[in-house]
Parts: structure tokens; C-alpha cells; sequence
């Protein structure tokens, strides 16, 4: 997936109403850019933190810059847009991912449980549907370990419960885990960060839910997927 413009250095002032961040540009100028992540973003938006921002020029949007990247001190790239999250594992599934899960269909974003929408839908013949759910993860409390979720995710418990159903009801459902950031080697579920989601993916896994976490290879050109991780 890459970026639609080059993307812009700055620095973080700070992040407010979650989808708010200022920032001051290189040349000194302070702007507001958008945030696309509902999360908490922990550990990533401390004033002076290093961000790379995508420009863009339409008429339509009020911000004219959105917040794409953090960079930490040890030049770890993060990708912080979640609404990009889709459209990289989008991009995994049409060149091979999908086929190496065994499916040749892919439908995004079906309508599935209780009110809920489900990431994708993979379908192929004499294969039961499979149904996928990715969550972003960009969390990483000790070296090498990343994590989910930054905060309470209630949300992400539904999907769990709805992951399990449909696997009740003969399918098949995976959650697909994406890092979006360069220094991770392993993942876990914060449990001390929302238990209740842990037990949540306890349950799920044990219904028949398939786990599997990829981390991404992030530039500032843009991101993809890259190798899967335990």
C-alpha cells in the first residue's frame, strides 16, 4: 500500500479529541492534521515525537494534512492511520495471501452477526466461508513485543463473541493481527490492559477461531504486509 503523496516531517505538539493533533512543520509552521485512530495510541503522542504527515490539497477537507506515521527516537516507524489497516491486508489477500489460505473469493466489509460488519469475506469452492476480523495493533511495552489492545476495546470483545458464533454455525473465522510498526518480533493480547477481551480471545480460540499476527513492513513510502509472527 502506498501513500497517494510524499509524505512530511514534523513534530507532535500535541493529540486531543482523538482525532486531532497539532504539530509544527519544518519550516516552523504550527498546523492541525487528523488522526484516523480511535485507540489510545499509547506510547506515541508525547510532545516532541517525530511524525510524518501525508499532505493533500482538496477543497473538500477542512485539515490539510493527516498523520500517518510516528517515528521513534530509535527510528522505529509506526503506522498510526488505522483506516489504512484494511486497505493493506486488502492488498496481502489479492496477491496471494487469500489463495494461501485456501480461498479464491474476497468480499469486504459483509454485514454479519449482531449489527456488526465483518473485515472480509473469503469464500471459495467446496470451502466453507471463512470470516475475517484484523485489528491494528501498534502497542509495545517491552523490546520486541507487541500488543493488543492500548485501551478497553468493547468492540473488539463483540467481534470475538460474533468470531465464535460463526464457527459455531460451520464456517470458518480467523483474526488477523497487523502490526504497524518495524521493531516487533512477537505479539501477545494486554490482558492487564482489558481482560475482559482476553478471556474474549480465550473463548474464541478455543471455539475454533484461527490467530494469526503478521508485522509490516513500513517505510515512508508506504506499508505491507511482510512475515507472519507468534
Amino acid at each position: 500500500m502506498k501513500f497517494d503523496t510524499p509524505l512530511i516531517r514534523a513534530t507532535l505538539i500535541r493529540r486531543y479529541k482523538r482525532f486531532l493533533a497539532d504539530v509544527t512543520l519544518n519550516d516552523g509552521r504550527e498546523v492541525t492534521a487528523h488522526v484516523a485512530n480511535p485507540g489510545s495510541m499509547l506510547g506515541m503522542k508525547h510532545e516532541g515525537l517525530q511524525v510524518w504527515l501525508e499532505p493533500n490539497d482538496d477543497p473538500k477537507r477542512k485539515l490539510k494534512f493527516s498523520w500517518k506515521l510516528a517515528e521513534l527516537e530509535n527510528g522505529t516507524l509506526i503506522g498510526v492511520d488505522t483506516s489504512l489497516t484494511n486497505k493493506i491486508v486488502a492488498e496481502a489477500l489479492e496477491n496471494g495471501l487469500a489463495a494461501k489460505l485456501g480461498y479464491s473469493h474476497v468480499q469486504p466489509e459483509v454485514k454479519y452477526g449482531e449489527n456488526s460488519r465483518v473485515d472480509f469475506l473469503l469464500s471459495g469452492e467446496d470451502q466453507p466461508d471463512c470470516y475475517l476480523e484484523v485489528k491494528s495493533v501498534t502497542l509495545s511495552r517491552s523490546t520486541g513485543l507487541a500488543e493488543f489492545p492500548d485501551s478497553v476495546t468493547k468492540r473488539g470483545t463483540k467481534h470475538m463473541k460474533e468470531l465464535a458464533h460463526m464457527v459455531e454455525q460451520g464456517h470458518r473465522a480467523i483474526l488477523l493481527y497487523l502490526v504497524q510498526r518495524n521493531d516487533a518480533n512477537k505479539f501477545a493480547v494486554a490482558g492487564d490492559i482489558d481482560p475482559a477481551y482476553q478471556q474474549a480471545v480465550i473463548k474464541a480460540k478455543a471455539a475454533g477461531v484461527k490467530v494469526l499476527c503478521y508485522v509490516t513492513k513500513i517505510t515512508t513510502d508506504g506499508i505491507s504486509l511482510e512475515k507472519s509472527i507468534t
